[in-house]
């Protein structure tokens, strides 16, 4: 397992125009380590702003209600006093209901990993990026885009557990449709848990999905049912669908996992424009309204049970009705969305989004606002932290790269700043005295020599040099990156005991022909 160490790689570099034969520069990175924001979130409105925010939410909800489509989910919330009309899928909640469940939800969680190192906490200061999810595609400028496939998904997971700055996988870095659907779940949380070993999530696709991901991870982990109640180990990103809308497959999920104590961040798709109002202040409401229900909705089923407020409120491009990522109406709503999830103590998600096409100025500047407005929003939990392109349409290996090096900058700016006397460096000040320099002093060659980060992409040569060396752009930089990575990658270590009883359960939920493929 790349774990702690710099992976080493030859410095020289041959021209190309493509990365062939290109050898990127070895960098060093930091052991794993839950990150913290050292300063407090930015407050982008006025408190009562918020609290404007959120009794219009509450007013939403009791007044026009939501659909829940889900039988069973409606029951549960019709004892716990929601407002529920036999026959009728429309739901409406009194403020008080809401209030009063979301009270019982833990302001903090540890998310355990397979390998408890890389355990993760959620909430308060605390900061942790997953890979990519969810993408229907991925991409690398040697063989272009292409639908999503099982190796690429096996490699997108290598880059992963590799990568120190990635403390989670997220869901699927890339759909393998090349595994049929009612088997795909099983084959892709067996890759979870035996080419990485960091938390990941689950997609809450129908009952058997869920209960096959619960036992697996169950196994994974070493846990009795009852041990598994109280350890979360996994997670679901439950999105509602926008407008006003719970559907069946993601409600049974919510079910399930909080019943199990894992859990889920309850992320509304609310894009201003299209699925939400236009204005800011508008489609935050709808997202604050459909993410508090959903949110009750866990306390309903199983007070205290750990949950996430997810914040996904963007804007559309109205001249074509495409989502547009790392905007200043993006940024706007991932520090409200931190604002409302901290007025009511829970923790909070965002993501590392854009909407560009490829690896360009557009990706990285769109990814740098995003980043910004995540963790100066307050997010706990930063999804797609690592190769999302085309507004989440495809997976790419070069984007990978490019984040992962967004991820380190940003990790390294999170770092405490020490103003000690050795740090003041007033003796090296001295010994340098005036118009001399301090690249030869003790005080630079040890820091040098104790670097954790050197950048991925970023060629700070002058223009004779860097031309010499081949000129090589950051996407060609990026390229031979990710190819050295994976070449450099080792699969962590697992029990035989648990990997045998692993896929002794994947052969006999194949054998029984796995989950249904219908909703």
């Amino acid at each position: 397992m790349i774990a702690d160490q710099p992976i080493p790689k030859a410095r020289g570099r041959r021209r190309s125009r493509r990365g062939e034969g290109m050898q990127a520069p070895a960098i060093m990175q930091r052991p794993f380590a839950q990150l913290t924001r050292p300063y407090p979130a930015v407050e982008r409105i006025s408190d009562d702003q918020i609290e404007h925010i959120h009794h219009a939410s509450l007013e939403l909800l009791s007044k026009t209600g939501l659909d829940v489509l889900h039988e069973d989910a409606r029951a549960i919330m019709k004892m716990a006093g929601a407002d529920v009309k036999e026959g009728d899928v429309r739901v409406r909640f009194d403020p008080d209901l809401i209030n009063g469940a979301i009270e019982t939800v833990p302001s903090e969680f540890t998310l355990h990993a397979r390998n408890e190192k890389h355990n993760v906490n959620m909430g308060g200061d605390n900061v942790a990026f997953a890979m990519m999810a969810s993408a229907p595609n991925c991409s690398d400028i040697d063989n272009g885009r292409r639908a999503g496939n099982q190796k690429d998904f096996q490699n997108f997971l290598r880059l992963a557990q590799t990568h120190n700055i990635l403390h989670m996988t997220g869901g699927y870095p890339v759909e393998p449709v090349d595994i049929h659907a009612s088997a795909r779940h099983l084959d892709c949380i067996h890759d979870y848990i035996t080419f990485t070993d960091k938390a990941y999530c689950i997609y809450s696709l129908g009952e058997e999905r869920v209960a096959d991901a619960i036992e697996m991870t169950r196994i994974a982990h070493g846990l009795s049912r009852d041990q598994m109640r109280d350890q979360a180990c996994m997670f679901s990103i439950i999105n509602t669908n926008s407008p006003l809308q719970l559907d069946i497959p993601m409600m049974q999920g919510v079910m399930a996992l909080s019943e199990m104590g894992q859990p889920v961040v309850i992320t509304p798709f609310t894009l201003a424009g299209a699925m939400a109002p236009v204005t800011i202040a508008g489609a935050v409401t709808l997202q604050n309204a459909e993410a508090l229900a959903g949110i009750a909705f866990t306390q309903m089923v199983r007070p205290g049970a750990p949950v996430m407020y997810g914040g996904f409120t963007s804007n559309v491009d109205m001249k074509t009705g495409s989502p547009a990522f790392g905007t200043p109406e993006y940024m706007q709503a991932q520090h409200v969305g931190g604002q409302l999830a901290r007025r009511y103590s829970i923790p909070y998600r965002s993501s590392n989004v854009c909407a560009a096409n490829t690896v360009d100025s557009q990706a990285a500047y769109e990814a740098v606002f995003s980043l910004w407005g995540a963790i100066n929003g307050g997010a706990n939990m930063v999804m797609h932290g690592a190769g999302w392109l085309e507004g989440g349409l495809c997976c790419s290996y070069e984007k990978v790269m490019l984040d992962i090096d967004l991820l380190q900058m940003v990790s390294e700016f999170l770092q405490p700043v020490s103003t000690s006397s050795d740090d003041l460096a007033l003796d090296a000040i001295e010994e340098v005295g005036p118009a001399g320099h301090f690249f030869g002093t003790e005080h630079t060659q040890e820091r040098y020599r104790d670097a954790f980060y050197s950048p991925i992409l970023s060629d700070w040569r002058n223009f004779e040099t860097w031309q010499e060396g081949g000129s090589p752009i950051a996407i060609e930089r990026a390229n031979a990156e990710w190819k050295s990575r994976l070449a450099a990658y080792e699969p962590p270590p697992l029990d035989p005991v648990i990997r045998e009883e692993l896929e002794a359960f994947v052969a006999k939920r194949k054998a029984e022909g796995g989950a249904a493929t219908d909703f």
